[in-house]
């Protein structure tokens, strides 16, 4: 714990980290104001697309933890950079919220219902057999897929609901074609990440839910790794995998001194 609480850098997920739903986790409050207490750089990653860095600034808000716009960045906005620089210009068509729309749109990527260059998926309430239909039609002529992140369901006020992976499944089986995932665990957004906080790896950690994204972009991309249990994972599913954290919490407020 002496070494966690000694790094400069602290990246952590939000969706079972820091809330659930629309309901903050004990102790995250009081793990903010030890942060700024103890000025160390922190940054809010999250593989949700749905909402901007100043949606979720306003929905931290409302439940009553105040931090700068800056202190967010979505695998929305990580799509976008990606999509910007591999193809500038370019069109997609997309199904997901407008936290997506609109890291698309300001990266000057088009929405395109006709021949779009890439067909774009992410979390959305709006899911249906009709847009599954298009999506597959574009990818079948030619439109390459592209999912905003790789998990396959999030914890909500509701318990778990499916996530980003789960609704590609069906355009990846009915096309036979692979998607590409921006989010974490790719490595393109740890990156970024630890480039907005401006530390070293060495001296970061990662703190999630999941080990199959946070823990395992944490160990790849060279970060200390802490997993907390009030997200997805339980105690038991951490032995399903073969790597693992090096600390593991019961949440986020056990690193408060």
């Amino acid at each position: 714990m002496d070494l966690l609480r000694a790094k400069k850098g602290f990246i952590c997920d939000m969706d079972g980290v820091i809330y659930h739903g629309n309901v903050l986790i004990p102790g995250v409050i009081e793990f903010v104001d030890w942060l700024y207490k103890e000025d160390k750089k922190f940054l809010f990653l999250t593989n949700g697309s749905g909402k901007s860095p100043k949606e979720l600034q306003l929905k931290l808000r409302r439940m009553g933890l105040d931090v700068d716009e800056s202190h967010f960045y979505t695998s929305a906005l990580a799509t976008a950079k990606f999509l910007g620089k591999q193809n500038p210009g370019c069109s997609a068509y997309v199904i997901g919220e407008p936290g997506l729309f609109n890291a698309l749109h300001d990266a000057g990527i088009t929405i395109n219902d006709f021949d779009p260059d890439y067909v774009v998926i992410g979390e959305t309430n709006n899911y249906n057999y009709d847009n599954i239909c298009r999506a597959v039609k574009h990818v079948l002529n030619g439109a390459k897929l592209i999912g905003t992140n790789t998990d396959t369901t999030c914890p909500s006020e509701h318990g778990i609901i499916p996530a980003c992976r789960a609704l590609i499944a069906p355009i990846e089986i009915s096309t036979g074609k692979k998607a590409y995932y921006v989010g974490k665990p790719n490595p393109l957004m740890m990156r970024t990440g630890l480039g907005m906080l401006g530390v070293h790896s060495e001296e970061a950690v990662m703190i999630g839910d999941r080990m199959d994204t946070d823990i395992i972009a944490g160990i790849e991309s060279g970060l200390d790794t802490v997993l907390v249990l009030s997200g997805v994972t339980t105690q038991e599913n951490i032995h399903q995998y073969p790597f693992r954290p090096r600390l593991v919490l019961n949440s986020i407020a056990d690193i408060i001194p």
